[in-house]
């Protein structure tokens, strides 16, 4: 029953990953323009894959300013955004504003749309992806399918050898200040849809609500949206594209000409090489002495010189990279070359982006200095004299390498700012360092106390595991750890050294627990260590993105339960079923007859009839 209404739905309609992926064939072909792309919008198909990737985000039940949550989602809410959708009568609701706080006591703005919304939202995000995606850059990194902070800080490892500056790039309020005419042009030289992008414009000018008062929107692309990463991607391809064509007048060269000096002090050290062995018998102890004390003289005069000419006005090289608003470009030249790419870039922005840069940090940096860059201290590494073995022969380490570092006020602001590091100083203005107890874990439970404090101890060093420096987590790891011991002791009211003899075997400190279905397990305090972590290798960084982008429709084990089209409490067959959801498992309770249902399935939803839908909300 359940595959036969399966294949209704499919017959009746186009498999989304069918559509995606011819969207996807034609994204490379040069003047293609994609034309009806709106009615696609009438597939069913589309809003259970769009329900199926954002019911189980954090924020789903979240309420938008219609009041309404994913909660209640099924077919006969479907069928009512495609009716507005077709006649023209779907308006996009005002995004919810709330502000995030950041670091700096500065706020973040966030905008919250309404359940309906986020669903059309996600289709078009789909559509979008499958029809850009292919073409971006593979120097742009942020908010992309196999793409990280981590893709971005490995290929300029791999890209950024031997660079003289550093351009740290930092755009004013990038998403806030999108134009949104010029936006639209961009999106008119691939779409010849207007009732499609006429959709997207209501999305973009739907305004907010700020303390119960209404704002247009005259520029920008809401930030929390679900299509705001994308529409600012293309938006912000444009400025890849200029970098690449600008690289291609920039770069001059075909390589650095050869150092002479180098040659000669090679020679000179070569020569004397060869006299001291023709000679050797020859020589007392003390000529044998003094010859190769000369010899290394020599040598260590030939070494610290590079066979290249390390400032060739001749050539000049560029490389770029992106992060959403963020970009660092590396320059091979001198400090008015990187001076000139600033204000190249910078008069780009402006001219064709109608964006600014941020003075103070948009900063032209030597590369042997440090420079920041997604959270990272960036430089090159020293010159060095050492001597590598590869294949049987003897190399000298390059100069120039990238290093990525830990900086310290990360680790030392993430203490303190979850308030468990203490820092005093005595008369001399010494710093002592006094980890302390969490007071807002202290009435949860121990098998919760631990795993927070893992979480967040993984989450540090993964995100830095690709440091040179890593290892200095090791002092934030000692904070934790005895942050960790001082709130089981505000726990149970008892010592420190108690909890550490009472819960430590074998060096580990560990805590028993019981699961929900009574099973007797351990819980251990992160002991792994602090290693640094090896980067995909360089083919897989560079990956050229390929001309089709996968999807897979594969019904969920929710959509499944939505199309059986069986009440979960009273067991009727539905033509209409409902999904009742709640937030989090820790709010259902025993006594009530569904979410005793949830409780034992360990389910979020539960999938009703409309008379059961009614009965849980009376």
């Amino acid at each position: 029953m359940l595959m036969q209404k399966l294949g209704k739905v499919r017959e009746a309609l186009r498999n989304p990953n069918d559509v995606l992926n011819s969207l996807g064939n034609k994204a490379t072909s040069e003047n293609y323009q994609y034309e009806r792309i709106y009615r696609n919008l009438y597939n069913q198909n589309f809003y259970l894959l769009a329900y199926q990737k954002i019911y189980n985000n954090k924020g789903s039940m979240t309420k938008g300013i219609d009041g309404q949550s994913l909660d209640g989602m099924g077919m006969e809410r479907i069928n009512k955004i495609i009716e507005r959708l077709k006649n023209h009568t779907y308006k996009p609701n005002p995004v919810k504003r709330k502000y995030i706080p950041k670091k700096n006591g500065k706020t973040r703005p966030l905008g919250i749309p309404s359940a309906d919304d986020k669903l059309v939202q996600e289709v078009i995000r789909m559509i979008l992806e499958s029809i850009y995606e292919p073409t971006f850059s593979k120097q742009s990194h942020g908010f992309r399918p196999n793409k990280s902070c981590h893709t971005a800080l490995e290929q300029i490892q791999w890209n950024y050898t031997g660079v003289k500056w550093f351009v740290e790039g930092d755009i004013k309020g990038c998403f806030d200040n999108i134009d949104q005419h010029i936006l639209m042009g961009i999106l008119r030289r691939k779409i010849r849809d207007e009732y499609f992008l006429g959709l997207i414009w209501k999305f973009l000018r739907a305004g907010y609500i700020d303390e119960w008062e209404y704002y247009e929107t005259y520029s920008g692309a809401a930030q929390g949206s679900i299509i705001s990463p994308i529409l600012s991607n293309i938006y912000m391809n444009e400025l890849d594209v200029f970098m690449s064509e600008y690289k291609n007048t920039f770069d001059k060269g075909e390589k650095r000409s050869d150092n002479k000096e180098y040659s000669r002090r090679k020679a000179r050290w070569n020569s004397a090489k060869i006299t001291l062995e023709k000679n050797w018998d020859k020589y007392s102890s003390e000529e044998k002495e003094m010859a190769v004390q000369r010899v290394e003289e020599k040598r260590q005069s030939w070494i610290t010189l590079s066979s290249m000419e390390p400032m060739d006005e001749n050539y000049r090289r560029i490389t770029y990279c992106r992060y959403a608003d963020d970009f660092l470009i590396g320059v091979i030249g001198n400090k008015e070359d990187a001076q000139k790419v600033k204000e190249d870039v910078k008069n780009f922005l402006q001219e064709h982006l109608k964006l600014e840069l941020s003075e103070e940090k948009t900063l032209i940096t030597h590369a042997t200095q440090k420079a920041r860059f997604l959270g990272y201290d960036i430089t090159t590494s020293k010159g060095t004299n050492d001597f590598i073995e590869r294949n049987g022969s003897k190399f000298r380490r390059t100069k120039g390498l990238i290093k990525l570092y830990v900086p310290k006020d990360k680790w030392i602001g993430s203490l303190l700012d979850k308030k468990i590091l203490w820092i005093k100083k005595d008369n001399k203005g010494k710093e002592k360092w006094m980890p302390v107890a969490r007071s807002s874990f202290v009435n949860r439970a121990p098998v919760e106390i631990i795993g927070s404090y893992n979480a967040e101890i993984r989450g540090l060093y993964n995100y830095y595991a690709l440091a040179s420096n890593v290892s200095v987590l090791n002092k934030f790891y000692y904070v934790m750890e005895y942050s960790m011991y001082k709130t089981f002791a505000c726990k149970y009211r008892c010592s420190m050294t108690k909890i550490k003899k009472r819960y430590t075997r074998n060096g580990i400190f560990s805590i028993p627990y019981i699961t929900p279905s009574g099973i007797e397990k351990q819980i251990e305090f992160y002991h792994d260590g602090f290693r640094k972590k090896q980067g995909m290798k360089k083919s897989e960084v560079d990956k050229k993105c390929k001309p089709v982008t996968i999807y897979n429709f594969r019904p969920s084990e929710l959509i499944v339960r939505v199309l059986k089209g069986k009440c979960e409490i009273c067991g009727i067959s539905t033509d209409m079923p409902k999904v009742y959801q709640v937030k989090q498992m820790k709010d259902l309770r025993e006594n009530i007859e569904w979410e005793k249902v949830m409780i034992k399935k360990r389910r979020l939803t539960l999938v009703v009839c409309q008379d059961c839908y009614n009965k849980i909300h009376s």
